[in-house]
């Protein structure tokens, strides 16, 4: 049966989150796509499953009963999350007022869940949409998509619209565009020698690296909207040991695509301080910028009219975190941020807003119901 009442969704809700479900644990993430999936199915919708490859988790698409060939509404969901496995003992499961907290449980379990149910409640009270109605769910978002995203951009290809159900921002706010992002790996190798016999024969691969990271770092220009984050950083044997090895992950965000270009060739073109020391590059764009178009725009106001008619002052934003709709924007008009309220995602303060689960479920619904 559909479920109305935020008491009841929540309970569906977590019961997905008890599901660590983090993109790289494969038993997990595997867990939970099944369990997703026969959710799906339960609701009366066609499901075929796609299975996992390169160590990431399967996907699977579903379809209301009445869906055909025509391009239609596509509902884009991931179920991983970035908890590994025991974080649902440092944020347990619980509620406290209206926040219902949880790994994952905002980012976006809880946003995923209410979809199905917006769709569950059509199909029970055998209503049908103005198009084809599809919701492709995946498992390796949060790793940046990298066995989904050709599904995602073929889908997106015979889509009308799409609905990303990614968390609301800042109050209810849904995102209407996102920064491009990029991922690059800058390595060094030098020659390594023991730190107190022989320091002055070794080439420290760390000191290169360290030497790029101040370069890298200052590539960043605020007033064009382009960040570069050294986020990661590994070398070295032995405190006593010249390091032969070092590297750093880097992550690039823009707002135009000529941008990150200009941003992944600078990278690419990084010589060695030490010419003793050799730089390897790897990499490069992983989501392009998502631009708000006249298309989205117009998506948009749709959907605030929906909002008001529901008691909701619909409100869109920009945001520098990337997503799946990052892939379909240029393809189809793409909303994004239509899951639930709440914040703390990505740490341990993760929740939801209790009193969204019920009005962003209905907005879905009357989207779905509209959308022509």
């Amino acid at each position: 049966m559909p479920i109305a009442n935020a008491e009841a969704l929540l309970d569906g809700i977590n019961r997905w989150v008890a599901i660590e479900s983090k993109s790289d644990d494969l038993t997990g993430i595997t867990r939970m796509i099944e369990a997703a999936a026969a959710d799906f199915l339960a609701a009366g919708m066609d499901v075929e499953a796609i299975p996992g490859r390169d160590g990431c988790g399967p996907h699977f698409l579903a379809a209301a009963p009445w869906s055909d060939e025509r391009p239609g509404v596509l509902v884009l969901c991931h179920l991983d999350t970035v908890h590994p496995s025991g974080a649902l003992e440092l944020n347990p499961i619980r509620t406290e007022g209206d926040r219902a907290y949880g790994p994952g449980v905002y980012d976006m379990k809880g946003c995923v869940f209410i979809a199905l149910q917006a769709a569950a409640g059509l199909i029970a009270e055998q209503q049908t949409t103005p198009l084809p109605l599809r919701f492709l769910v995946v498992s390796d978002e949060e790793i940046g998509s990298p066995t989904s995203r050709t599904i995602i951009e073929t889908e997106a290809d015979r889509a009308k619209y799409v609905l990303v159900v990614e968390p609301a921002r800042n109050g209810g706010k849904v995102v209407t565009a996102r920064k491009g992002s990029a991922r690059m790996v800058l390595s060094a190798r030098g020659k390594p020698a023991h730190s107190g016999v022989h320091h002055s024969d070794g080439e420290s691969a760390i000191l290169e690296i360290a030497r790029q990271i101040s370069d890298l770092e200052a590539m960043t220009n605020y007033d064009r909207g382009t960040t570069v984050n050294v986020g990661f950083i590994q070398g070295g044997t032995g405190v006593n040991v010249v390091p032969e090895h070092c590297s750093v992950e880097i992550d690039l965000r823009m707002t135009e695509p000529e941008d990150g270009e200009s941003l992944i060739e600078r990278i690419r073109a990084l010589t060695p301080y030490n010419p003793a020391v050799s730089l390897t590059v790897e990499g490069g764009l992983n989501r392009p910028p998502y631009r708000k178009s006249n298309s989205i725009s117009s998506l948009f106001e749709h959907a605030k009219g929906l909002a008001s008619e529901l008691g909701i002052d619909l409100v869109d934003t920009f945001t520098g975190g990337g997503s799946d709709g990052n892939f379909t924007a240029s393809r189809a008009p793409t909303l994004d941020g239509m899951g639930v309220d709440g914040a703390g995602a990505h740490t341990l303060d993760e929740h939801l807003f209790v009193s969204s689960l019920v009005p962003r479920m209905r907005l879905l619904r009357r989207m779905f119901e509209t959308l022509e």
